[in-house]
C-alpha cells in the first residue's frame, strides 16, 4: 500500500457520523504557505484572505477562497489577462469528504483547476472549539517549485 492508500484506508468513507464536529460552515481567517526546506512562512493570499469551507451531514463539501485585493475587471467580461489574474488569486472546489482521526480527505468532483478534479486531497486538521486548522499534505508550489504545505485557519460560522 502506498502512503496515499494507507491514508484512504484510515478514513471513514460515506456520510460522516452524526454530530461530527467539523460539520458546518467555516470562514477563512488565515492562509499561510510554509516551505519544507527551511520553515519559511508567508501569507499565500495576502494579509486578509476571504473564503469559506463547508462540510455537510450528507458527506458533501465545498471550499472557495480568494485574495482580498483582487483586481476588478474593466468590464463584466474580463479580458484574457484579467481572467488569468483573477484565476491565480482564488481556489475553488467541491466534492465529497471522508473523515479519519485528524484527517479529512476531499474527493474532488469539480475544481477551478481541472488537474484537481477527480483527485483525493489529503488534509490534516486540529479542531479547537470554533477554530479549525487545516494543513495540506506537502506539495510543490506553482509559484517557485519549492515543496511546502498550506496551513489554513477557519472560524466556525454560528
Amino acid at each position: 500500500m502506498t502512503a496515499g492508500n494507507e491514508i484512504l484506508a484510515s478514513v471513514r468513507l460515506g456520510k460522516p457520523l452524526p454530530g461530527s464536529p467539523v460539520i458546518g460552515t467555516w470562514r477563512l481567517r488565515s492562509y499561510v504557505r510554509e516551505r519544507i526546506s527551511d520553515g519559511r512562512r508567508h501569507n499565500q493570499f495576502g494579509e486578509a484572505p476571504i473564503g469559506y469551507i463547508g462540510y455537510a451531514a450528507d458527506g458533501r463539501m465545498y471550499a472557495i477562497f480568494t485574495r482580498n485585493d483582487r483586481i476588478v475587471p474593466r468590464d463584466v467580461v474580463p479580458t484574457d489577462q484579467e481572467g488569468a489574474e483573477l484565476l491565480s488569486t482564488m481556489v475553488a472546489y467541491a466534492g465529497t469528504f471522508s473523515l479519519g482521526r485528524n484527517i479529512i480527505v476531499h474527493h474532488i468532483d469539480t475544481s477551478w483547476n481541472q488537474a484537481w478534479t477527480g483527485t483525493d486531497q489529503v488534509r490534516y486538521f486540529v479542531l479547537d472549539g470554533d477554530k479549525l486548522t487545516v494543513t495540506t499534505a506537502p506539495y510543490r508550489s506553482y509559484l517557485d517549485g519549492s515543496m511546502g504545505r498550506s496551513i489554513l485557519v477557519w472560524n466556525r460560522i454560528k
